[in-house]
């Protein structure tokens, strides 16, 4: 089923490649240019939720390689799309309420999915760093999983008539029920005594016990029917509600199973590549030497024949003998060296010639040309980084597994045949390199032999010492290098623990983005042509937390080459979700949290030297523990305009000027976002803050939809 979704997802990658290879001329209509890159958006976002899904799910080795090359190109893409639309229409929402229509998709498929390869691949990392953490939380005393429960005080007088009311509660009612007890046992005795001096009828008797069962039926029925009505209604529970089906159990077994399997597959696999070249390396490897001497042996030959001296050996950093055979035939081997002689003829005799001068005005002239052209030019897509890469694993499907037969690989198990192609390359490769070293020395004896070419003495003067003086300025520059490490002469664990007893790097709440409930706003697209800004929804907001937080800090190969943003704001008044998204990023992706709020690093490293300690330690761990979150709380304290006189001993700007600084020198291997969260972004300077955030993300209260999404019940919403 999932080698046909694949296959299936394959094709409809493979049509969006070709369409967007085709678009090549400018365009001017912005709605055009809008409709069409978000239906590239929509796609791809399809396409990447059915690779996740496969990815997770098939169990062969190389298969999987490959779709997650193609997967992270997919996300990587997504990214780029994004980044058009949010530079062509200069807002961070996008609606597609008619595209959705068109392609007959609901609102809730625009969901970004998040793959779990994020969390399955590093879960033993991320279980240790948390026992580790723990341990320390442990040591220190501070349990960070016992839930903290705010209680108000109330005054002695008023708590004493607290428990009076309830103490005579609780005596009035013992005194009610024994009451009723002694006035029930009365009413008995009396009924016993009229009974007893009745004559005993039988009819009357029986009528007695119809009138009681049917009215014990009759409440049962109505009890069992009030029921169904309130289930209906969605008022109540259905009945095992809360239990899980056993179908679930099922799929969750046959899950774990998968992942074992997975497993167990993927070692078989590493453990084949190492058995495989070992047994190529024994069997072809003497083969593989001869013929690659033989095929040099003849190029001296020839080279000797067509032009009467013997060629000059490549060097290694060329690349060898690999650069003169890679995918050519003898034929073309000697076509290339005539070229090659007829090339540098041609620039010998170029040489000679001299170039007429050019006048330094043309050069402004030139300029404004361009300037003009650009101009009149429409609006064309910036290049991809990722398009590439899923057209490479694109072609690797067509030729190898798309009319592959594996009626013989059932259990889906690595296939020995492609590793061995690998491995003989590789094994090809490093046999080179012992051929080359032998060929050179055979050439060499062969021009002297030969040609009585004399070797020329390699002069060794004042380059060597250029070098020895680079050398030596190297060596300067790792001493200073060495210099700016504050903390050169600790270990990671040492810096990682010191973190945590300060309360810097703190333990994150297990909360999912799915968590995070809201619904599509449907009359975006409506507002907007009436020249109506809309909301955003949640889903929007869930949407972008997904893609400028999640998918980069998940993968380090989306990280490095897509657009890169080094940090979040998230504003927001109080109560609408902003933490538990902080808490959400760190989830999804294993990332460590740092807590560096004005309110939390109050009084800690004090003084400059402080300040640059704590940042150099706190960026040096997120660094070396990648994925890193550095989340600063209520940051407009951190860009106050006027520090309030109650907030002033904290100095809540400690990291003002700091922060511009850290963002330039964070690098896209650097797999760490900053994210602030605030309430009173108004209380800020807007210049520096909006040069240390890129992206300000809204977070609005929810709307009614998002509302009822969370409460199903019509209950809850009497109080919204």
């Amino acid at each position: 089923m999932y080698n046909k979704m694949w296959h299936e997802t394959q094709e409809a990658l493979n049509s969006l490649l070709d369409k967007e290879s085709q678009m090549i001329e400018p365009q001017r209509n912005q709605v055009s240019i809008f409709q069409m890159l978000a239906t590239y958006y929509i796609k791809y976002v399809q396409i990447f939720r059915n690779l996740e899904n496969v990815y997770d799910q098939i169990v062969h080795p190389q298969k999987r390689r490959l779709i997650r090359k193609i997967l992270d190109g997919v996300m990587g893409r997504i990214l780029e799309l994004k980044n058009e639309m949010v530079e062509l229409e200069l807002t961070e929402f996008h609606y597609f309420d008619d595209i959705l229509q068109d392609l007959n998709l609901a609102p809730q498929q625009l969901d970004i999915p998040i793959p779990k390869y994020f969390l399955k691949e590093k879960m033993e990392v991320i279980k240790g760093r948390e026992k580790i953490l723990a341990q320390i939380l442990a040591d220190i005393g501070l349990d960070v999983t016992d839930t903290k429960y705010h209680i108000k005080g109330i005054p002695l007088e008023e708590a004493v008539k607290v428990i009076q009311i309830a103490e005579r509660a609780r005596q009035g009612r013992l005194r009610a029920t024994f009451m009723k007890q002694i006035f029930l046992q009365e009413y008995r005795a009396k009924q016993a005594r009229i009974l007893g001096e009745r004559i005993a009828d039988v009819g009357a008797a029986a009528l007695r016990i119809q009138k009681v069962w049917r009215g014990f039926h009759q409440n049962k029925k109505t009890e069992r029917e009030r029921e169904e009505e309130m289930i209906f209604l969605g008022m109540s529970p259905p009945p095992l509600f809360s239990e899980v089906s056993a179908t679930v159990i099922q799929a969750e077994k046959v899950t774990r199973l998968r992942d074992e399997v997975q497993i167990k597959h993927e070692e078989d696999y590493r453990e084949a590549l190492v058995t495989i070249k070992d047994d190529l390396k024994l069997v072809e490897g003497p083969d593989i030497k001869e013929n690659l001497q033989e095929q040099i042996r003849r190029w001296f030959i020839e080279c000797r024949n067509l032009t009467g001296t013997f060629p000059d050996y490549p060097k290694e950093e060329e690349g060898g003998s690999a650069i003169i055979f890679s995918n050519k035939t003898p034929q073309q081997v000697i076509d290339d060296i005539i070229a090659n002689q007829e090339e540098e003829e041609k620039n010998k005799k170029k040489k000679k010639e001299k170039k007429p001068k050019k006048a330094k005005k043309d050069k402004g002239k030139k300029e404004t040309k361009e300037k003009n052209k650009e101009e009149d030019e429409g609006w064309k897509m910036s290049p991809s980084v990722f398009l590439h890469t899923m057209e490479e694993g694109n072609n690797v499907y067509k030729d190898m597994w798309k009319n592959k037969d594996e009626s013989w690989n059932f259990p889906q198990d690595y296939d020995p045949e492609l590793i061995k192609e690998e491995k003989r390359k590789e094994l090809e490769s490093e046999i080179r390199v012992q051929v080359d070293e032998l060929m050179r020395q055979e050439l060499k004896n062969l021009k002297l032999a030969v040609n009585r070419e004399k070797e020329l003495p390699v002069k060794t003067g004042k380059k060597g010492g250029k070098t020895k003086k680079k050398e030596k300025k190297g060596k300067k520059g790792e001493k200073g290098k060495k210099d700016k490490d504050l903390t050169a002469d600790r270990t990671i664990e040492s810096l990682y623990k010191e973190l945590v007893e300060e309360g810097l790097l703190i333990q994150s709440l297990k909360v999912n983005l799915s968590d995070y409930i809201g619904e599509y706003s449907y009359l975006g697209t409506t507002l907007r042509q009436e020249s109506r800004e809309p909301m955003p929804s949640l889903l929007d907001v869930r949407q972008l937390i997904a893609l400028y937080g999640i998918l980069p800090l998940g993968s380090a190969a989306v990280h490095e080459k897509a657009p890169l943003v080094k940090s979040l704001l998230l504003a927001g008044p109080s109560g609408v979700g902003k933490k538990m998204l902080v808490h959400a990023i760190c989830t999804e992706t294993g990332a460590n949290l740092f807590n560096l709020s004005a309110t939390n690093i109050a009084g800690k490293y004090p003084g400059k030297n402080g300040l640059q300690m704590m940042l150099h330690v706190v960026f040096k761990v997120a660094q070396q523990l990648q994925p890193s979150v550095i989340w600063i709380g209520d940051t407009e304290k951190t860009f106050y305009k006027k520090v309030p006189n109650s907030e002033r001993m904290i100095e809540p700007k400690r990291l003002k000027k700091q922060l511009p600084k850290i963002l330039k020198l964070l690098k896209p291997d650097d797999r760490i976002l900053i994210v602030g969260t605030t309430q009173r972004p108004f209380d800020a300077e807007l210049q520096s803050f909006c040069k240390v955030y890129q992206k300000i993300i809204l977070i609005p209260r929810p709307d009614y939809a998002s509302r009822y999404g969370k409460y199903p019940s019509p209950l809850p919403m009497v109080g919204n």
